[in-house]
Parts: structure tokens; sequence; C-alpha cells
């Protein structure tokens, strides 16, 4: 099986997961906003974010050196488990201090610390599966995390259906959270028992602090992404309340929803990259502006079409109590475009051992986002949130794509702008349709799919995917 194939395996394994799993996920997302409405809603993903951030500190980096070193060398898997065991296990009882201190300090109500007080235990779980998740990665056997993904949001939606069903609090929510993370760990554990290593624990305190050390610019990455996406929910909860984050939670999961695509991708392709570096350099080249034209093609359609079917979208998931979060998803829908588009270029810096550069753009994100929610969120609440991630993300993507073509891995600018354009009309061309054909054809489910395959067939007339690029993908995808 060639790089390509196994690429395509992996991704379709974690694909079809993710479908799954994403359908269980927003399932029961949306019982919960529904059941809760927005105040608790915004509540439990205020916790969320809020534990979220602070969660990176039970990581700090260490699962992604451990998918870049054990992808290169397995002998090293075992021992490599065994130190960021070791080590998690002291970041974590840090950071759940750490979150317990901030919170009653903020000032908050009794029930949203205890809300506080068990999400952060499901991250500290979650934090330790993702370290099996990075060896399941490592090893490319992406089947093992499809199973667990899915096992998870099977658990997760049970569990809501369960509290809905008993009309319980949302306390009861947060500890669905806990205990589903909880059984998940152990799963993982076993699998990882059974079917790779054990953990060899042989604390060599200079050799860690040594890695820890090594997984720090993967660290502060993480701190920074992970900022940049949940700082606005935590900020507009502290300036507007919670009711607010429940409008704008209510539009940004369907923006999430969305990313499981690149996600996917990412994961099947991070260890190819890795040792492509160091073997080819130019077909790593080649495989960047690959992905990135692949998500330029997918992206820009769908944000067109949702736009013009944020209502009923909305109305459909979260019920007329949400018809705030219609222009909110309207505006960060833009926001997946340029998520998809900057995709290759994340993981091509993390691969070649250049994540300090990613830090670097990150961080500027970071701080243009807090600025901008800082300006807007007084002004226009949860509306200005959404603004700040748009033009964040605009300029973070454009930082990025410079950075790439600085680092030699550049392709010709007229090409590549003749591309973008070709996937911009047939994208525009689409929209017309799904604007004249709406109010005739009122079920979006028929409404999408006649879109989406007018799209494509738009695209071939002026060019924009040739017969040749369909065929090798289809060759792919059947071998």
């Amino acid at each position: 099986m060639n790089t390509i194939q196994k690429i395509v395996k992996n991704a379709s394994l974690l694909l079809i997961s993710r479908i799954l799993s994403y359908v269980l996920g927003f399932i029961y997302i949306m019982y919960t906003a529904r059941y809760l409405g927005t105040e608790g809603f915004g509540t439990l993903s205020f916790a969320l974010s809020f534990t979220g951030i602070f969660g990176i500190l039970a990581d700090l980096g260490l699962n992604t050196l451990l998918v870049r070193d054990v992808a290169r060398d397995k002998l090293l898997a075992s021992k490599y488990l065994g130190d960021i065991l070791l080590m998690k296990i002291f970041l974590s009882i840090f950071t759940v201090v750490t979150v317990a201190l901030s919170i009653n300090l903020l000032g908050y109500k009794i029930q949203t610390v205890q809300v506080v007080y068990i999400i952060v235990l499901y991250v500290i779980f979650n934090s330790f599966s993702q370290m099996f998740y990075a060896l399941f990665q490592a090893y490319e056997k992406m089947e093992y995390q499809s199973i667990t993904e899915i096992l998870n949001n099977i658990l997760m939606f049970v569990g809501v259906l369960l509290v809905i069903y008993y009309n319980l609090n949302i306390l009861s929510f947060s500890l669905i959270y806990f205990v589903t993370s909880a059984i998940i760990l152990g799963y993982n554990a076993f699998i990882c028992s059974k079917n790779f290593v054990l953990p060899e624990i042989h604390p060599k305190w200079i050799y860690l602090k040594f890695k820890l050390k090594e997984a720090l610019p993967f660290g502060i990455t993480s701190i920074f992404s992970t900022l940049y996406v949940s700082i606005d929910t935590v900020m507009l909860s502290i300036m507007q309340g919670n009711s607010a984050v429940g409008l704008y939670t209510a539009a940004s999961k369907i923006m999430a929803l969305l990313t499981f695509i690149p996600a996917v991708i990412n994961f099947a392709i991070f260890p190819a990259m890795s040792r492509l570096h160091i073997s080819s350099p130019k077909t790593l080249k080649i495989m960047v502006w690959k992905y990135f034209k692949l998500m330029i093609l997918v992206g820009v359609p769908i944000a067109v079409g949702i736009s013009l079917l944020s209502k009923d979208i909305i109305f459909l998931i979260y019920g007329k109590n949400y018809e705030g979060s219609i222009i909110a998803l309207q505006i960060l829908i833009w926001t997946t475009v340029f998520i998809f588009a900057n995709s290759s270029f994340l993981q091509l810096f993390q691969a070649t051992g250049k994540q300090l550069t990613v830090t670097k753009i990150i961080g500027v994100g970071t701080i243009i986002n807090i600025i901008l929610n800082l300006l807007l969120i007084p002004r226009i609440t949860y509306i200005g949130a959404a603004f700040a991630t748009l033009i964040s993300e605009f300029i973070f993507t454009i930082l990025l794509i410079i950075s790439t073509y600085n680092g030699g891995y550049g392709v010709g600018v007229k090409k590549l702008a003749n591309y973008i354009l070709k996937v911009i009309i047939a994208s525009l061309v689409m929209g017309l349709l799904i604007f004249y054909l709406h109010p005739i054809i009122l079920n979006i489910f028929i409404l999408i799919p006649i879109s989406a395959i007018f799209y494509f067939i738009v695209l071939h007339i002026i060019g924009g995917i040739k017969k040749d690029e369909i065929l090798q993908l289809k060759r792919n995808l059947l071998n």
C-alpha cells in the first residue's frame, strides 16, 4: 500500500467514525441546547471552554511529540508512553488546582462553579485518552480511535437522553461528560496494553525535563490555539452573561461540526508528512498544495450554502428560541473556509519541525482575537465575537501562507489564484440556484444534494476540476 493509499485508508476510517460520531454528537447537543435553554446551554458551554483552556496545561504538547517521534521509530513507543504518562499525572494535578482557584476568583454563581469542577475532571481524563490516540496515530492504526470515538458519542447520547427523561438539572449533564470520559480512558488503556505496548516507567528527571522542553513549542502552540478557539466564549460569558454564550455557541457548534473534514485528514496525513520531510521534500510540497486545493474546493461552497440556509438550519436544530443564532451562523460559517484552507500549512510546519513558526502566528492571531473581542463584544455582544473570530482566522491564514512561501514551499501564485477564482464562481452560481429553488424546494435535505451536484458540474465545466483528477481520486479510493 503506497503513501497516498494509506492516507486514504486512514482518512476513510476516521471519516466514517467521525460522521457517525458527529451525527450522534450533534443530536445530543441539539437535545441539550433545547432542554437547558440559552442560559443553561451557555453555562455548560462556558465550563467546557474555560476548563479546555486550562486543560492544555495537562499536555503541553506531549501528545504531538509522541506522534512525531514514535512515527519515526516504533521502538520508542513503550518508553515514550511511560514518560508521558508520568509527566501528565503531575501536570494534571497542577491543572485541577489552577482551575479551582481561577473560577472562584471570577465570582460566578455556585452552580456554575460546580459545573466547572466536574467538567475539569472530564478534561483531565480526556487528556490521558488523547495520549493513547497519539500512539494509535503514530502506528497509523486509526481504527482503534475510530471505535473509541463512536463509543464515546454513544455513551454521551444515551446519557443525555436519560438526564432529559428523568428531568434532571445541569449538574447531571456535567456528570455525563465525566463518567463517559472515565469509561473511555479505561477502554483506551485496555486496547493499548492488549494490542500495542505497556508503558515503561523509569523516571530520569533530567531526561523528562528535556522531553518536556522539547514538547513545549507544541504545547505553546496548543495553548494559543485553545485560547484562539475558546477565549471568545469565556470573554462573552464574563462581559455579557451565559445567555449570550448559548446563542453564540449554538452557531459555533455547527461550524465545529464541519471542521471534522480537515481534522480527519490531519490525523491521517501527519505521520506521512513527517516521513516525507526526511525522504522526499518535493513530494511533501506537492501533497501540501493538493490538500489546500481540496479544502478550498469543499469549504467555499459549504459556506455559501449554509449562509443562504442558516435560518432553516438553526430552527431545525435548536428551535425558534435560538433565532438570535442565525446571524452569528451566517458570519461564523465563513470562518470554516479559512480553517479548511490553513489545515495543510499547519500540518506542514508541525511535520517539518517548524512548530515555532506556527506558535508565533497563532500568538499574533490570539492577540488580535482578544483585542477584537474586547472592542466588539461590549458593542454588539455575540455578533461581535463572531466577527472577531472571522477576522482573526482570515489574518491567521494569510500569515501562514506567507510563511509557507518564505519557507520554500510556495507554488505559482497566478495558477493558484485562477483555481480559487473558479471555485468561487462555481460556488456563487450554486448559491443562485439555492436562492431560486429554495421557495420551491422547502426541504433542505433535498435541496442540498441537488446544489452540491450542480456545483461540481459547474466546476468541471469551467475547468476547476479536471477529468484526470477525478479518475486519480477514484483509483485511490478503490485501491
